[in-house]
């Protein structure tokens, strides 16, 4: 292998980076405060594989399948699977009544059985925990929230009014607060954040909605609501105003582990090195001791943003204040690999080998996961045999990793052949391998095999979750087939599972891009009654659409309600703007949307690219 990896036994081997490459100093919160970015605070406005169990698991066909099996078009009617239509069942139902064929693309054969998600492995991080690493990170999708899950015990009803007021009041600059006074709205925390979900993406109506509840008589924020709002402001990279949220928390009593590391992440993910470890070092400011699992937290956090070196020079520094442990080492790993130093990953396995601890089966999934990211797939497959030869065992995750790499690179054949490996060995296939399987079979086209694999999952009793789903549906909407696509969605939500703001952008710009605007624009307003936030890839998909259509005055409601929710404006041409406005003898709106752009600190030329 072209890396050197020592076993247990071997001489002991050390490389140090050196500290003078970064500077890392102590700074309290008013520092840090005063660093950030000076910004208006929101507010302001082929053969039997064998399960474990020994039953057979029948995929006829599976290395021979025919390559003629190609995805095709259907100009058929889609059944309508919904006892209640929405908008975008109904405008789909009037625009493809007078078709008489009937669909010829595949249809999940799985029966309604709950919710699907019932039986998901929990893809949410622990504190300090590593993940399977980013490849899979980005195809499991997700929000990722810092902020522990709790089930709710508000009433559906009174959150979705009350976030109609705030996003109809909101988008026409009235009185937001006055109405909700009059609403006679009965606040508690679960409210309080069911609310904050539905606007994660909109941080000024989230954070008037925020401050205007902890005003009220009666009602006081607790750790859960402001961590909430942390994360919120902190993904909005809000950095002055989450500081000072966090000395609001502080002072009422209610600082929390998971607030120093909601700020941590929030910092290390805009790869503000500085600022990260500036919370770390505000901890012991607040007497909040910080032992071997916040150091790990902060490297991890430092990994991710792909801050390797920065995560090496701290680690070094904090050597003698902490004691790490095998997840330390894991998490050293984990970074380097991201970054594909694959030198750098081979010495800190050498040095957690020096300091006694024996590489685990994590460890070899995140050395197997970076040898493959780094193209190094020859060396991947020996240090897969080595595992199953001298230990520690491949489990279900070591297979997936392969299995993974092996469809992204469209050999398919060998996916399989591990794949059957993997049940023969007693490793139950997961969701995740399965979708990876449907996704590097639908990209080549061959649906007999995604028939298969589909029915296999029914079978195996792995059910298909939001990704699955969503895998699904971008296959139909790269072949330019959005009705098929709108079919799968359906499916997916009478068997309860709850669609992202990635299924519907999908759909929309499908349709767009076939120029049928009208159920493009269903596909949004579906979103919008769902209750989903869009985001900023919603709005830019929706307004580029509309001007694509002709609709500039359109596009322009849409962009102003952007910049008084407080984002991110998308690239466009600014100059057609005013060419069409001028056109049709409204200069002055162009004038009106700069200097709205101007109040919210957003620059009209940096968004004209």
């Amino acid at each position: 292998m072209s890396v050197f990896l020592r076993s247990s036994s071997s001489s002991r081997r050390r490389s140090i980076l050196s500290e003078s490459d970064v500077y890392l100093h102590r700074r309290p919160a008013a520092e840090i405060r005063g660093t950030c970015e000076r910004r208006r605070a929101p507010g302001g406005g082929g053969r039997q594989g064998f399960g474990a169990t020994g039953g057979s698991l029948p995929l006829p066909g599976l290395l021979n399948c025919a390559l003629d099996c190609s995805l095709h078009r259907s100009h058929g009617q889609i059944p309508f699977l919904l006892p209640h239509p929405t908008s975008l069942f109904t405008l789909q139902e009037q625009m493809l009544a007078s078709s008489s064929s009937v669909i010829s693309a595949f249809s999940i054969s799985t029966k309604p059985c709950g919710h699907l998600l019932a039986n998901e492995v929990n893809f949410h991080r622990g504190f300090s925990s590593v993940t399977h690493g980013d490849e899979e990170e980005e195809d499991r999708g997700g929000e990722n929230e810092e902020v522990s899950v709790v089930s709710s015990s508000a009433d559906p009803e009174e959150v979705d009014r009350v976030c109609k007021v705030i996003d109809e009041l909101f988008a026409l600059d009235r009185n937001m607060e006055a109405v909700l006074d009059e609403c006679g709205v009965e606040l508690s925390h679960d409210l309080v954040v069911d609310v904050l979900k539905r606007f994660h993406h909109a941080r000024k109506p989230a954070f008037r909605f925020f401050c205007w509840a902890g005003e009220k008589p009666g009602f006081q924020h607790d750790s859960r609501t402001y961590n909430f709002m942390m994360s919120i402001l902190g993904k909005t990279r809000q950095f002055e105003t989450m500081v000072s949220l966090l000395e609001e928390i502080e002072v009422k009593g209610l600082l929390t582990m998971e607030t120093f590391v909601i700020a941590i992440k929030a910092f290390a993910a805009a790869k503000e090195r500085k600022k990260a470890v500036g919370i770390f070092e505000l901890m012991k400011y607040y007497n909040f001791k910080h032992g071997v699992d916040t150091v790990n937290c902060l490297l991890d956090s430092l990994g991710r943003a792909k801050l390797g070196k920065e995560m090496q020079v701290l680690f070094d520094r904090l050597k003698g204040k902490f004691t790490p442990n095998l997840q330390t080492y894991a998490v050293l790993l984990d970074g380097w690999c991201r970054v594909k130093n694959l030198l750098e990953a081979g010495r800190v396995w050498n040095e957690m080998i020096d300091k006694g601890f024996e590489p685990d089966v994590v460890t070899h999934n995140i050395m197997l996961g970076g040898l493959l990211r780094s193209h190094k797939r020859s060396d991947a497959i020996k240090l897969f045999e080595i595992m199953k030869a001298k230990g520690p065992s491949p489990n279900a995750r070591s297979y997936s990793i392969l299995i993974q790499n092996f469809c992204k690179q469209k050999q398919m054949k060998e996916a399989v052949l591990y794949f059957e490996e993997m049940r023969e060995s007693g490793c139950q296939p997961s969701v995740v391998v399965y979708t990876n399987l449907i996704t590097g079979f639908g990209n080549q086209n061959k649906m007999d095999m995604v028939h298969g694999l589909l029915k296999a999952m029914k079978l195996d009793g792995c059910t298909p979750d939001e990704v699955t789903y969503n895998s699904l549906i971008k296959l139909m909407t790269r072949q330019r087939m959005p009705d098929d696509a709108v079919r799968i969605y359906k499916k997916m939500i009478q068997n309860s599972v709850e669609p992202s703001i990635h299924t519907y952008v999908m759909i929309m710009k499908s349709y767009f891009q076939t120029r049928n605007y009208d159920m493009g624009r269903a596909a949004w307003e579906e979103m919008i009654e769902k209750g989903c936030c869009p985001d900023d890839n919603a709005y830019t998909v929706l307004i580029g659409g509309l001007i694509c259509q002709g609709r500039t005055g359109e596009a322009c409601k849409f962009l102003k309600e952007m910049i008084e929710k407080g984002m991110k404006i998308p690239q466009l041409d600014f100059n057609k703007f005013a060419a069409d406005f001028s056109r049709a003898g409204k200069p002055d709106i162009l004038v009106e949307m700069a200097q709205k752009m101007k109040l919210a600190g957003l620059n009209m030329a940096e968004a004209s690219g």
